[in-house]
């Protein structure tokens, strides 16, 4: 398909693995696209795509330059600063001030005013400020990413994290990338995916031991998950100078998981793809371990 036939999409988050990931799927169906970013050296060059930026969220006058041209802005959320509202609502106010159109959000599986995961509450709200924004929207939350069980070992493997008996739907990027792939080309003036919140999952609901099981068959590497207790979470993380925002991030991680609040199993992978959705073991990647950076 031609470039002709598809509206201008611009993607954010492009320096990390799910922007990356949605903007080399819309490129493979020859949307042409904005590819959004603080650091435009680092974006990845894609056919029919332009590198725009530098455009960091708080900056509503780089991120209306950045967007201009657009008719769909993907919006990946960023990280937790403590602004993260005020910064994605500057992203929609820029969007909407050059014409985009259409907004879809990347938030999580769980988001509400009192989740127990702190970003979950943040999705929230920016959820909140969309649906009043006067722009037309899609909600994609995603659930909790396959990957981050791997990014959270330490040098020896182990994963620690306060949850035992609790269960999470644990998601890969590529099925989140390809489900926003098939909003994103559901394109003309609507969309049945107008107003629409999709929750992005994996096909089962997995124990932390059971997914850290199964992403060490998948490596041959010795993963394996230790339970702990909230004060040993605190008392360990503390001692390695890990930030009091960083582990309040991690704890509310965990505990969302334990408390069954991401457990949630739903058909939207093989509803809009076609394809059932990918377990853990097969996921296409794994990261190092100690790369998690606030878990989102």
């Amino acid at each position: 398909m031609s470039e002709a036939n598809h509206a201008t999409v611009a993607v954010t988050g492009m320096t990390g693995a799910l922007g990356s990931r949605i903007a080399a799927r819309l490129a493979e169906h020859g949307v042409p696209q904005l590819l959004v970013g603080r650091s435009p050296d680092r974006i990845p060059e894609l056919p029919g795509a332009q590198r725009r930026g530098p455009a960091a969220y708080a900056d509503a006058s780089d991120m209306r330059e950045a967007l201009e041209g657009a008719s769909t802005l993907v919006l990946v959320s960023g990280h937790r600063t403590g602004r993260r509202l005020e910064e994605h609502a500057t992203v929609v106010e820029a969007a909407i001030a050059v014409g985009v159109n259409r907004v879809l959000y990347v938030s999580l599986v769980g988001a509400s005013p009192i989740a127990t995961y702190v970003n979950a509450r943040d999705q929230w709200l920016t959820e909140q400020f969309l649906a009043g924004a006067g722009i037309r929207h899609t909600v994609l939350r995603a659930g909790i990413y396959a990957s981050t069980p791997a990014a959270l070992a330490d040098e020896e493997f182990v994963v620690s994290g306060p949850a035992s008996t609790g269960r999470a739907a644990f998601v890969t990027h590529e099925d989140i990338a390809d489900v926003i792939t098939a909003v994103a080309l559901d394109e003309g003036p609507r969309s049945a995916y107008d107003g629409a919140i999709l929750e992005i999952t994996g096909p089962e609901a997995l124990t932390l031991d059971e997914a850290v099981t199964r992403i060490a068959a998948a490596t041959g590497r010795p993963y394996r998950f230790e339970s702990e207790t909230l004060e040993e979470a605190f008392a360990r993380r503390w001692r390695l100078g890990i930030s009091g925002e960083q582990i309040e991030t991690w704890i509310s991680w965990f505990q969302a998981i334990e408390k069954g609040e991401v457990s949630v199993v739903t058909d939207v992978v093989s509803r809009l793809t076609g394809s059932p959705a990918t377990p853990i073991a097969d996921a296409a990647w794994w990261p190092a371990p100690k790369t998690a950076r606030g878990i989102r």
